[in-house]
């Protein structure tokens, strides 16, 4: 009887020592999405729900957000491991905090090409950039269109502009009332939401930033300095889980879309699935992402945007390309082997 009791009570301890060992070797992973849980979101969420994270031995933690700037902010704080964010928001973190002691930096780029537009009705007489001058734009002051829109200026030669400022769920339904003349926004987020307001998509002017001159990067996955020191081989088991699920998505869209409505439940499935595809064709699937390989950068092109940011954001220091960008832990070119081939 004791000796079966302590056959009984050996299997158990071992079995909880197995369990705890097993679950040690999990790594808990904070990440922190640049916005709420839309279309797009689905690259994060999928991975999650389908277990590739887990599968690659990390407990991640995807949360919605409110910007890019918060995004950065809350992983330099150390309150996120990982994150998504604008690449022209991370730069102007590094040349206004030049001493900051724990400046994330993008380790993966995603949309190969910034996703701002500047968007106007057809009724108003905009037609193409210079027509913009002297005229009313309107954008969240921490807009990304709005904060690069110096770049897309200057690269079209468009007189001054007014701006008026407003919360971003009235940034569509001011422009629909005539309030302003032009937005600028996400091509996926804006030219959805006021097509959600009633506008015909024929009735609507998109000028999107990568068609007029400005060649700059858009979101990429950013990580602290302290993740990326203290446990290389866990960021290294993201990006590749986090690949997996990138391929997966553009393959299935409609499936995808699931995924987020398991996070929020009152979001628009066919809308969603729509800005999904919108935020593949522009600025994921594109020729320059297709040309330069996913996941990667071409480094003057990273220099040339550093030295944009620069100037248009008035940063304290000048942007050092080399300081915002590690693609050392880039999974294997066969894994970054995921986009669709282009339509022919």
């Amino acid at each position: 009887m004791n000796k079966r009791f302590l056959i009984k009570a050996t299997a158990a301890l071992a079995a909880v020592a197995a369990f705890g060992t097993a679950h040690a070797q999990t790594t808990p992973i904070k990440f922190q999405l640049d916005w709420r849980f839309e279309g797009p979101s689905a690259f994060f969420l999928l991975p999650a729900a389908k277990g590739h994270f887990k599968d690659a031995k990390l407990d991640v933690t995807v949360d919605s957000g409110n910007g890019s700037g918060g995004a950065v902010t809350r992983v330099a704080s150390g309150t996120y491991d990982l994150g998504f964010a604008d690449l022209a928001a991370l730069m102007e973190f590094h040349a206004n905090n030049p001493d900051a002691p724990n400046k994330p930096v993008a380790i993966m780029m995603v949309y190969n090409n910034t996703p701002a537009s500047v968007m106007a009705l057809k009724k108003s007489g905009i037609k193409t950039p210079a027509d913009l001058a002297g005229k009313k734009m309107g954008a969240p002051v921490f807009d990304a269109g709005r904060r690069a829109f110096p770049i897309f200026q200057k690269a079209n030669n468009i007189g001054n502009v007014t701006w008026t400022a407003m919360d971003p769920p009235l940034r569509e339904t001011m422009l629909v009332r005539g309030d302003v003349d032009a937005i600028t926004g996400f091509t996926f987020t804006s030219l959805l939401n006021i097509e959600a307001r009633g506008v015909k998509a024929e009735d609507i002017v998109v000028m999107q930033y990568p068609e007029f001159g400005v060649k700059l990067y858009g979101n990429a996955i950013i990580a602290s300095p302290k993740i990326l020191k203290e446990n290389p081989a866990a960021v290294r088991a993201f990006l590749s889980a986090f690949a997996k699920g990138a391929k997966e998505v553009m393959e299935n869209p409609a499936a995808a879309i699931e995924t987020v409505k398991a996070r929020d439940g009152i979001i628009n499935t066919a809308l969603e699935t729509r800005r999904l595809q919108l935020a593949i064709d522009t600025v994921i699937n594109s020729p320059s992402a297709r040309a330069e390989g996913f996941g990667q950068v071409s480094g003057p092109r990273l220099s040339l945007m550093a030295s944009q940011v620069s100037d248009a954001f008035n940063t304290k220091t000048r942007v050092k390309a080399e300081d915002v960008w590690n693609g050392s832990f880039l999974p294997t070119a066969k894994e970054l082997d995921i986009l669709p081939k282009a339509k022919k």
